[in-house]
């Protein structure tokens, strides 16, 4: 299984207090030993260095996260990210614009959303999003 890791889980694995109680986060763990590959976009690697003001803290985690490989939207991913906004808000699910984005680059790849966030359980009733969820 090839896995997008949303910013929620990374930001509770970098968190000591919470960690340890996350079924995703120790899921994560398990992945990032080896069993699961792991991709990681732009706009999830912006989000978590925008949470980060000490520089050492920052170049720790863009060292970290240069081993994973990337993947970057294009336009007709922008597009799509559109439509599938329009569809669930259509439906009373509303999902935000990066949110979107990241539901579509998951569809597009085939990648399984490791995610915390509840707008994409929401989400996924709505279209062919895939969502990691414990066994």
């Amino acid at each position: 299984m090839n896995l997008l890791v949303d910013t929620s889980v990374w930001s509770l694995a970098f968190r000591r207090d919470v960690a340890e109680r996350s079924s995703q986060v120790a899921f994560l763990r398990t992945a990032l030993e080896g069993a699961q590959q792991i991709i990681c976009t732009g706009l999830v690697l912006q989000e978590l260095l925008q949470g980060f003001s000490d520089p050492s803290a920052r170049d720790s985690l863009i060292e970290r996260f240069a081993s994973l490989p990337f993947i970057n939207p294009d336009r007709q991913d922008h597009i799509d990210a559109a439509s599938l906004r329009n569809h669930c808000r259509q439906n009373g699910i509303q999902l935000g614009t990066i949110d979107a984005l990241l539901a579509q680059l998951c569809i597009r790849h085939g990648l399984v959303l490791l995610s915390a966030d509840k707008d994409f359980t929401h989400a996924a009733r709505y279209c062919a999003l895939q969502l990691w969820s414990a066994p």
